[in-house]
């Protein structure tokens, strides 16, 4: 696997500092790695995006944005309010395809959730990923409210033909309240993909260093660490309600 798609349901999830820990571990493997933003929205020209988060936390990255539009909105509407060209599926593909000639991993950074749109045709970060054969990694957030969106991305990628990677916990609280510790054992279930990591709160606001060094903790073999899955699920369980049995 050397294209991994990093989507989720919403914005403001976590997806760059995922990304970033998927970098990360793959760079302390010795690994090449590529980010490719498709379409940064809501930052200004003189201001980092996401790519440049990543590369600030992890380093020694390529970083690629394709198209960036100054307004917080769908990519599309935020290019047509900008007079300026979109950013189809296949540009993306071919950008993609290109810096995969050049980098053991490289990685594409969605704009808010799966389906938002990327041009007036209604392209999407779905569709990208179908030209490109790669899987799916869904970044969800930690509370309730949380499966329906993850049942509902995994239900729009199964229908694409699109693999999904994975789950991903975006920003995993100090102090989960119930929802969130009962959230880790039914994600696998709703999203019909396992659950493959939880990156804590506050983890962008680390120095690179620990960063760098924490990452391969928040993450699965699968994408690159080391967390134990089935035990974190564990130490998270909530107790039983009130007046449950107990086994």
């Amino acid at each position: 696997m050397n294209v991994i798609v990093v989507s989720g349901t919403g914005t403001e999830i976590g997806k760059t500092v995922v990304t970033a820990a998927i970098a990360a571990n793959a760079r302390r493997r010795g690994r090449s790695v590529a980010v490719v933003k498709p379409a940064q929205t809501g930052v200004r020209v003189d201001e980092p995006g996401d790519v440049g988060e990543v590369a600030r936390l992890v380093g020694g990255v390529g970083t690629l944005e394709l198209a960036r539009y100054p307004e917080p909105l769908a990519p599309a509407t935020a290019a047509h309010r900008a007079g300026a060209a979109t950013v189809g599926p296949q540009d993306v593909a071919d950008a993609v395809e290109k810096a995969a000639t050049e980098h053991d991993l490289v990685l594409v950074e969605g704009a808010g959730g799966l389906l938002v749109h990327f041009d007036a045709a209604g392209g999407t970060l779905a569709d990208a990923a179908r030209l490109l054969g790669a899987p799916v990694l869904v970044v969800v957030p930690a509370g309730l409210g949380t499966l329906n969106g993850a049942a509902l991305t995994g239900e729009a990628l199964r229908a694409r033909g699109v693999r999904q990677l994975g789950v991903v916990v975006g920003s995993w609280p100090a102090a989960p309240d119930l929802a969130a510790r009962c959230n880790l054992a039914d994600l696998p279930t709703v999203a019909g993909a396992p659950l493959l990591g939880a990156v804590p709160e506050g983890a962008g606001g680390l120095s690179p260093d620990l960063f760098r060094g924490r990452a391969a903790d928040w993450l699965a073999p699968a994408l690159g660490g080391r967390l134990d899955i089935a035990a974190f699920t564990a130490s998270a369980a909530p107790p039983p309600p009130v007046g449950a049995p107990r086994h």
